[in-house]
């Protein structure tokens, strides 16, 4: 298990030190036994002759063994021609009868005959390994042949290939200073190498350092990116780094995250906002239904019929601003949820847009105001929810019928914008002022030159509007001036008819 106080390069860097060592280990280990046995080999090819040489040139071994004390003296003899060799001589059972090394140095009576025989009879692969005589558990190449009394097998000859002194040589060279100073030079050279790719790792981590801790200080500050004032260090998304890429995603991420979350503040705040007008709204219309029910309910006798009549009508009036306004807050309600399903169908447009001026005709005509359709495209057809179409147009219709004076003037516009078809409520009434025309379209906002009127009106019906026409991809659009009239516009996709 990581300690869990140590960082990404920590970890890496440990892994690669303890990686490194371990490979190196491996490589050491694998190297020497390979050299030795390649080093062995060679040799014991070199050598493989020798006894069988030996055996058949000599006089002593030739016709067999008589005199083993001679025998000794030619082993001693050819050790001090060949210091590395040893020179044994066993009998049929593995049994060492004489030998060339000094008294007390040979510690087995006996060796395996096993490769001996396996070497004599060619089918052995090298390096082979025999007992070594002055050793009870260490082997070592050899060459052996047989030794023969006429046709009667008498024994073997069995010769070490690197003696117990050329083992003692080559300690020593191993242990000399020159190879004590290249060990530590390659030992020197490794660490070198360890220690410019610890360099590198951390080079290759940097980013990613910085990219953690970029992501620390944004969880620690709330997630939030105004707090505290955090400065996001610069990425460059360009690069073919995959962590320069992944820090400018991250920055990206960051800002739009922060942006939805003051989004999702501000429309808190407005909610709550909201939430306490609607509130007051609510409680007008309830207290003064309350006062007249109740005047209605404790007075009811010594009311005549003219009084009666005046409060029923007046409760019957609060009721429908009541039911107006509950209407509204649960239409927003429903098209801020995101879950309006939309019922397309194909119609002419210029055929609704008569059916709703007829619907209006009565109230344009109470406050003496013209009301006319202007059409460039009659037999334009688009695609859409007409229920939808006739609720905004409705709204804007009502909202320019309240704010036009006697004698104005309302047009329907529709004209063709680059394949669509635009659809305009013009108004010749007291327009808007450009500090307020941006706010129009929030809920509950109402303009200072509003015109009231006997029924109240909560400033739900443009946020309302702007939200149905989102639903069609497009975007209710404002243009207006003080004294001159409002304009509002949307667009629709023109389709050919069926």
């Amino acid at each position: 298990m990581w300690h869990p106080k140590l960082c990404f390069y920590q970890r890496l860097s440990v892994s690669l030190v303890g990686g490194f060592f371990l490979v190196i280990a491996l490589l050491t280990t694998a190297s020497t036994y390979l050299q030795t046995s390649i080093k062995h080999e060679g040799e014991q090819r070199l050598h493989l002759k020798l006894a069988e040489h030996l055996a058949s040139d000599n006089p002593l071994l030739k016709t067999g063994v008589y005199d083993y004390d001679a025998l000794k003296n030619l082993f001693h003899a050819l050790m001090l021609l060949g210091p590395s060799f040893e020179f044994y001589f066993v009998d049929i059972n593995g049994k060492l009868l004489t030998y060339s090394a000094k008294p007390g140095e040979v510690v087995r009576d006996s060796i395996s005959l096993g490769p001996i025989t396996e070497m004599i009879e060619g089918n052995a692969s090298f390096p082979l390994y025999g007992d070594d005589p002055k050793s009870n558990d260490k082997q070592k190449i050899f060459s052996a042949a047989p030794i023969f009394n006429g046709d009667k097998l008498q024994g073997y000859l069995y010769v070490i290939v690197g003696g117990s002194q050329y083992d003692s040589i080559i300690d020593e060279l191993q242990q000399s200073k020159g190879v004590q100073q290249f060990a530590l030079i390659v030992f020197a050279g490794l660490l070198f190498l360890l220690f410019a790719l610890l360099l590198l790792f951390r080079f290759f981590t940097a980013p990613l350092k910085r990219l953690s801790d970029d992501m620390d200080r944004f969880r620690n500050n709330g997630f939030d990116l105004t707090g505290s004032g955090i400065q996001l260090l610069p990425w460059r998304n360009e690069s073919r780094n995959e962590v320069q890429r992944l820090g400018f995603a991250f920055n990206e991420m960051l800002k739009h995250i922060d942006k939805q979350w003051q989004q999702i503040k501000a429309n808190d705040s407005q909610r709550r906002a909201l939430l306490a007008d609607l509130s007051h709204d609510l409680r007008t219309p309830l207290a003064n239904l309350q006062g007249y029910v109740e005047t209605l309910s404790l007075k009811d006798k010594q009311l005549d019929e003219k009084d009666r009549a005046h409060f029923i009508q007046i409760c019957m009036k609060n009721l429908r601003n009541l039911k107006r306004l509950i209407d509204q807050i649960f239409e927003l309600a429903y098209l801020e949820s995101g879950h309006i399903k939309l019922k397309l169908e194909t119609f002419q447009l210029a055929e609704l847009l008569h059916d709703i001026a007829a619907k209006f005709k009565i109230k344009t005509e109470a406050k003496n105001i013209e009301l006319a359709v202007l059409i460039d495209q009659a037999s334009g057809f688009v695609r859409a929810d007409i229920e939808k179409v006739e609720r905004v147009l409705s709204n804007l219709i009502e909202n320019a019928i309240r704010h036009t004076p006697p004698n104005g003037k309302i047009t329907l516009e529709v004209s063709d914008k680059a394949g669509k078809l635009l659809v305009s409520v013009v108004d010749t009434g007291v327009g808007i002022s450009s500090e307020e025309l941006s706010h129009i379209f929030d809920a509950r906002y109402q303009a200072s030159n509003t015109e009231r009127d006997a029924t109240t009106h909560v400033g739900l019906g443009l946020a309302i509007s702007q939200k149905l026409i989102a639903l069609f991809d497009s975007e209710l659009e404002v243009s207006s001036e003080l004294g001159c009239g409002t304009k509002f516009s949307f667009c629709l996709e023109m389709i050919e008819p069926m």
